[in-house]
């Protein structure tokens, strides 16, 4: 069966483009798998947009035995696409231009659009974003300055690209915001404290070489459309991050759902028809925060699922929690994060499970709950209900050169859809890239 097309109808040009683009986000607390199904997908997209975050995210993509591990640009490099820095990012450029120089020496195309309208990570958003981590509540940040960059921004002293690169300007803009953030880091007791001199002699040099990259990207995307040019807009973190829909305070500082594609990207809502949510087959996740389905990894279930799940931050390092599978929570990431369809990700790590526990239900104080609490301290209260499944010995398996799911993975997935009311259109049994399967025709089906 041949993949599902983009919606094509034509209008006088006049009236500006009509195609529409694809969102890819991730349904759980991050960490789901999203790089390896963007760059299974990519080969139909010809421009691939990240539109939130920072190098906050970890994005891994294995091609055959070369692995690319990816904080800022989008997955879609390794596959050789436009790839658009949105100006709803937050961008350290040293941390850029090692990704940069990476991809270009393992022999990959750059091909690379950086908003002028993004905001820049400096050396005393991540001395504070560490310094706010010691007092007061521990929210599990990753202590790399994203939260305390979009503060600036809210604040209006934080400092664009297009800003940064024109050498004049980004002084300007240095000096003004600088005697603010030389009061907050001696109010945090930092020290050694950088100075604005040795800020501006270290980042002058990186804003020279990214000038050439930046850019509207507004346009960009804006013309891509134009030409009837498929584009993806790739999410980092999860739903349940979200700053306004996660398990707020221990959130992201940006909008992780498909509804901010297209804020985070400069063009307007009606460029994105289809969303593709990626959940794993059991629930992890990193930092502080309310966890219903939590396991113990000390031993048992838990800890087998962290060691063969290598369940370990790619931007940390830090041991991720685990827990099963939790529909509540994914039904909760469906609704407000606009998914569409849906990708089931390291089947695998479950093989050998006889019994699979699954959360099908919230209950506080022996009553039902309805819905995903908003407040963590409710959350933290649910008692999950769970319902056992069968499991597998091996998720799937290879015959004639084809992946053929087991009846019981199958049958896992089926329960996950009919719960959370959309279809599982991909399933992942493994970390390379032909180790993804079609379970349905969708939009996003690679060519």
């Amino acid at each position: 069966m041949s993949p599902a097309r983009l919606n094509e109808s034509r209008v006088s040009r006049r009236w500006g483009p009509t195609l529409a683009g694809h969102a890819i986000i991730g349904a759980q607390w991050g960490d789901e798998g999203k790089g390896k199904l963007v760059d299974f997908i990519a080969s139909r997209y010809d421009a691939v947009v990240r539109f939130q975050g920072g190098n906050n995210a970890g994005h891994t993509v294995k091609v055959k035995d070369k692995v690319y591990k990816f904080h800022l640009l989008p997955s879609g490099a390794v596959r050789g696409r436009h790839i658009v820095i949105g100006n709803g990012v937050v961008v350290d450029p040293r941390v850029l231009l090692k990704e940069m120089e990476a991809l270009q020496t393992g022999g990959r195309k750059l091909r690379l659009h950086l908003s002028d309208r993004a905001h820049l990570i400096l050396p005393y958003h991540i001395l504070l974003d560490g310094a706010a981590e010691t007092e007061g509540r521990k929210i599990g940040t990753t202590k790399r300055g994203i939260g305390p960059a979009y503060a600036d921004k809210a604040r209006r002293i934080g400092i664009r690209i297009g800003e940064f690169v024109h050498p004049g300007r980004f002084r300007r803009r240095l000096e003004e915001a600088y005697p603010v953030k030389k009061r907050a880091m001696i109010a945090h007791k930092i020290s050694p404290m950088p100075t604005l001199e040795a800020i501006h002699a270290e980042y002058a040099p990186l804003a020279k070489r990214l000038r050439p990259y930046v850019t509207d990207t507004s346009l960009v995307l804006h013309d891509l459309f134009r030409r009837d040019r498929n584009v993806l807009f790739e999410g980092a973190q999860g739903v349940l991050l979200d700053i306004d829909h996660g398990t707020y305070p221990y959130v992201t500082s940006s909008s992780t759902v498909a509804s901010n594609a297209t804020a985070g990207s400069g063009v307007g809502s009606r460029h994105v028809e289809a969303v593709l949510g990626v959940a794993k087959a059991y629930v992890t996740r990193v930092g502080e925060g309310p966890f219903p389905t939590e396991l113990p990894t000390e031993e048992g279930i838990g800890k087998s699922i962290l060691t063969i799940g290598k369940e370990f931050g790619t931007t940390t390092g830090r041991p991720r929690r685990v827990g099963w599978q939790d529909l509540v929570a994914l039904e909760y990431a469906v609704r407000v994060g606009g998914i569409s369809h849906l990708a089931i990700t390291k089947l695998d790590v479950l093989n050998g499970v006889t019994d699979l526990k699954v959360c099908v239900g919230y209950k506080v104080d022996g009553r039902a709950q309805r819905g995903f609490p908003a407040d963590v301290e409710d959350l933290a209260r649910v008692q999950p209900v769970f319902r056992t499944l069968k499991g597998w010995l091996e998720a799937a398996r290879r015959e004639r050169g084809r992946w053929v799911l087991d009846p019981a993975a199958r049958s896992y997935l089926r329960f996950i859809e009919e719960h959370v009311e959309v279809p599982v259109a991909f399933a992942s049994v493994g970390p390379a890239r032909d180790e993804t399967l079609v379970l349905r025709p969708s939009p996003f089906a690679p060519r």
